[in-house]
């Protein structure tokens, strides 16, 4: 699989989020080919403001793998992270960040902070952005709209 399959699941997952309520976000974390972790943002349903999908996503694999780090790994989510999303990926070494919109608002990797490219932290990992970029923002203006028309 190549990295428009894998956008793919993370955009059916997304569609899972806004189907419960959710702002339509998904995320799969993967390594050599395997699926390690996968969620879809989630706080209202947890009552948890840190379930957003990333960190979801994280959080199952690094049960399955029982490790907190997990190099080698690549995270495709539908939508480019926040910060305290994007600090959880360089704690767990993931090595590669795919992500597919931009987030103008609270995007750290282009958007706003470019935290890719700063030098203090102890780990770097790759960053792509844009694939399958007009499906996840189609998803995601569908979605408020959706809400604004309620």
């Amino acid at each position: 699989m190549d990295d428009q399959d894998w956008m793919k699941q993370a955009l059916e997952l997304a569609q899972q989020g806004a189907q419960a309520g959710e702002v339509p976000v998904g995320a799969v974390l993967v390594r050599e080919g395997e699926v390690l972790g996968q969620g879809f943002n989630q706080p209202i349903l947890s009552h948890d403001p840190t379930a957003h999908a990333e960190i979801v996503a994280l959080r199952a694999a690094s049960r399955a793998q029982q490790n907190y780090r997990l190099p080698g790994s690549t995270l495709y989510v539908t939508l480019e992270p926040c910060t305290m999303c994007f600090g959880a990926l360089v704690h767990a070494r993931v090595s590669r960040l795919v992500y597919a919109a931009r987030e103008p608002r609270a995007g750290v990797c282009v958007s706003q902070l470019q935290l890719p490219s700063v030098d203090f932290y102890n780990h770097k990992l790759l960053v792509e952005g844009g694939v399958l970029e007009a499906d996840s923002a189609q998803l995601l203006k569908a979605f408020f709209a959706s809400r604004r028309g309620r």
